[in-house]
């Protein structure tokens, strides 16, 4: 635990001083860390245990042909933020739901880049092959169609996610209004209010059934 803490910490510091501009020392990270652990041993046996649903394959399937992934971010005024992604099949079934918070991060386009790459590796990582990816991030998303990396705020994540999109030809990306994106809001904002407690183990799928 120690040792993947160490690695998550500095990670996330590597962030902030990227994406940020921030700028602390070794004490301040070995603080970081500490809280880390803390946060790791506190949680409940059973959460940790849980095994996340596996996503179905889509390669050769009608189901590829219509997954669709709705995503968004939520910013805080003090440290922190987060992003939420929800899949869901042709029949608007949801298929997965996960929310994920990124400590130290504050530029808004960043953090909605940041849940939209989250969920690019939830569907990688799955053999989801055919996806239609929808948010309310204009800006964000014209940089992407456009395959123009040239941004300064965002950076190396910009040109991760476009790198992405070229990769997997199955992959497309368009721009939708808040109230089509209501869901993914909401996992966002259920994310964001969890903090300082990790989101990782949190069932959103759940959570997200008993409020539709």
């Amino acid at each position: 635990m120690a040792v993947v803490a160490v690695l998550w910490r500095i990670w996330r510091s590597r962030n902030w001083v990227v994406f940020e501009g921030k700028q602390f020392g070794v004490p301040v990270l070995l603080r970081q860390f500490h809280q880390q652990v803390e946060e790791w041993v506190h949680l409940p046996v059973e959460s940790v245990s849980r095994s996340v649903p596996p996503l179905p394959r889509t390669s050769g399937s009608a189901l590829a042909d219509a997954v669709v992934c709705q995503w968004d971010g939520a910013t805080s005024h003090r440290t922190h933020s987060a992003g939420g992604f929800v899949l869901f099949n042709s029949t608007g079934d949801v298929l997965f739901v996960q929310g994920i918070q990124f400590p130290g991060v504050q530029d808004p386009a960043v953090v909605e880049l940041l849940a939209l790459r989250e969920a690019i590796l939830r569907c990688v990582g799955h053999g989801v092959e055919v996806v239609r990816f929808e948010g309310d991030a204009k800006a964000v998303i014209d940089k992407i169609n456009q395959a123009d990396a040239r941004d300064s705020r965002m950076g190396a994540v910009l040109q991760e996610v476009i790198q992405y999109f070229v990769a997997h030809p199955g992959f497309s990306i368009r721009f939708v209004g808040r109230r089509n994106n209501r869901v993914a809001h909401l996992v966002a904002r259920k994310a964001l209010t969890l903090y300082p407690a990790t989101s990782r183990f949190f069932d959103f799928q759940a959570w997200l059934n008993s409020r539709m």
